[in-house]
């Protein structure tokens, strides 16, 4: 059993919606970012969602892209994420996994992506633009190194590549809550429950519902329909306004126990 797995069966036998949260590496800088990750998971997140800035993140709303420049410009790259990760992972309790594009990960080599993410401990990998049915060759990898394989669904997943994604996936499925790139929302799309609804009828496989969510009565609407809720584009709004600050991981901290009450 994966730590992911793990992880959401502590979440069922507790009767808990699980929490996950996203943040760029890199922003506003490596070190930072690696005394963020300590934070959310004393925090109390769940899954601790790490992105690879992308020069080109057609999925991200301007919050995350914006994070992805920063953090580009301040030196991030595939490599010393992974780096930073291995450093930090033994003062991280929870899952880690890398979102990311396929562009960064078929630039460093496939194979040598594997072998450094698994020295990291990374436990799961989600790359936004790999359909199950390209997927694969990523998944056979992984799965070799211990490594769970996320997919991501939207409102118009078919049924057909829902029981792909979940008969080659692991960990969990990513579904986001509504069409569009990622950024915060008032509320939640209708379509949210309805993915959860399809995904459900097909597989039992825990299902992370996402994109756009930023409060507390966000994360346990959520829960009624789905195993986790993610939080990613409010999250790094709260680093990017106090990303100079001393105050930058307290901010963090506290946001993440607010979601959590």
């Amino acid at each position: 059993m994966s730590r992911i797995d793990r992880r959401f069966a502590e979440l069922r036998a507790a009767g808990r919606t699980g929490l996950i949260t996203y943040v760029t590496a890199g922003d506003p800088d490596l070190a930072r970012s690696a005394e963020i990750l300590k934070r959310l998971d004393r925090a109390g997140a769940d899954v601790l969602e790490v992105g690879v800035p992308f020069s080109d993140p057609l999925a991200d709303g301007p919050v995350i892209q914006r994070a992805t420049e920063r953090a580009l410009a301040a030196g991030a790259t595939l490599e010393n994420v992974l780096t930073m990760l291995a450093g930090v992972r033994s003062e991280i309790s929870a899952p880690v996994v890398i979102f990311s594009y396929a562009n960064p990960i078929l630039r460093m080599g496939l194979e040598r992506f594997v072998s450094q993410a698994q020295a990291a401990g990374v436990d799961g990998v989600l790359t936004l633009d790999m359909p199950p049915e390209e997927g694969a060759a990523f998944r056979d990898a992984f799965a070799a190194a211990g490594i769970d394989t996320i997919f991501l669904l939207s409102p118009t997943t078919t049924v057909e590549r829902i029981r792909r994604a979940s008969a080659l996936g692991s960990g969990f499925l990513y579904g986001i809550s509504r069409l569009g790139v990622t950024g915060v929302r008032e509320t939640i799309d209708d379509s949210a429950r309805a993915l959860a609804d399809r995904v459900r009828a097909e597989t039992a496989m825990p299902i992370a519902l996402g994109f756009g969510l930023s409060r507390p009565e966000h994360v346990r609407a959520v829960g009624q329909w789905a195993d986790a809720a993610v939080v990613g584009s409010a999250l790094v709004k709260v680093i990017a306004e106090h990303g100079r600050s001393a105050g930058l991981l307290d901010e963090v901290e506290r946001y993440v126990r607010w979601l959590r009450s």
